[in-house]
């Protein structure tokens, strides 16, 4: 997979609206600079994105042997798809295989390299979860299994029954809690991959004390660096020894460009713990 995984929330109904033609250029553009993997879940954009990106694959004749295939199952919205009277969790056995079949049909792919759980539920049952997972591997719909948002406890009740090799997790300069929760250090230890959602934080959606700080640090650094802000902000959670994967949703060429530039960059450690402080509001404990 690529270091830098693009993150396809937002290409369709429930962001940038693309058209297939939009999105078979970002496609091809995402594989000529090396970011080969994109990140779905069935329910984006009401259940529509993944079809919209099948349709643009095609249409990019990009082989599938180049790129790598994400998605999740489980959360279950309301919505103009799907008769669902409230969101909810679902992880049968038939729900799961079905909702991978119906990936692959709307990617237009034979199989997914990553099949993810998007949510945990409270009535997950691992053995039911493990033979869903045990078929589909076996019929070559999916490569790898891994969750989404799990806790460590919740990642070892599964692996208790089934491998776990992804853990999709919020980590960022603003929501550092992955780093003192164990989280992170659970994930490192039984070496399961952490994929990073929302790697860039709040920093460039509010303005606060905190964003405040980090901002005054990320300007001196972005110069020093000859780095974008947010590719300071990728930095900071790359050097995480855990090995991080950011999953980064912007749409903007530019940005994508310059968040591959932050896998050139290792701040100094100084550095690192400034912008740790600048996010405390205080010198680290």
């Amino acid at each position: 997979m690529s270091k830098i995984i693009m993150g396809c929330m937002s290409w369709g109904a429930w962001g940038k609206k693309q058209s297939i033609k939009e999105q078979a250029a970002l496609i091809q553009f995402c594989v000529e600079n090396g970011n080969t993997t994109f990140d779905h879940a069935d329910l984006y954009g009401d259940y529509t994105t993944e079809s919209e990106f099948g349709n643009a694959f095609l249409e990019s004749g990009i082989g599938r042997e180049e790129i790598q295939l994400i998605s999740k199952c489980g959360i279950q919205n309301p919505g103009q798809t799907r008769a669902n009277n409230l969101k909810h969790y679902k992880y049968t056995k038939d729900y799961m295989i079905w909702s991978v079949e119906e990936s692959l049909k709307n990617l237009k792919t034979g199989y997914l390299d990553t099949f993810l759980l998007h949510r945990p539920s409270p009535l997950m049952q691992p053995d039911e979860i493990a033979e869903a997972v045990t078929l589909l591997q076996k019929t070559g719909k999916i490569k790898a299994f891994g969750v989404s948002n799990f806790t460590p406890s919740q990642v070892a009740l599964i692996q208790s029954k089934i491998p776990v090799s992804v853990n999709q997790i919020e980590f960022s300069l603003t929501q550092c809690e992955a780093m003192y929760n164990g989280t992170l250090d659970y994930l490192f230890e039984k070496e399961v991959h952490p994929m990073i959602w929302s790697p860039l934080g709040t920093v460039f959606k509010r303005e606060d004390k905190q964003t405040l700080r980090i901002k005054k640090v990320l300007k001196k650094l972005a110069k020093k660096y000859q780095l974008s802000e947010d590719a300071v902000l990728l930095a900071f959670i790359l050097k995480h020894p855990a090995k991080v994967s950011p999953v980064i949703g912007t749409t903007n060429k530019t940005r994508i460009l310059q968040a591959n530039k932050a896998l050139k960059t290792v701040l100094e450690l100084e550095d690192w713990f400034e912008l740790l402080a600048a996010s405390q509001g205080h010198e680290v404990l």
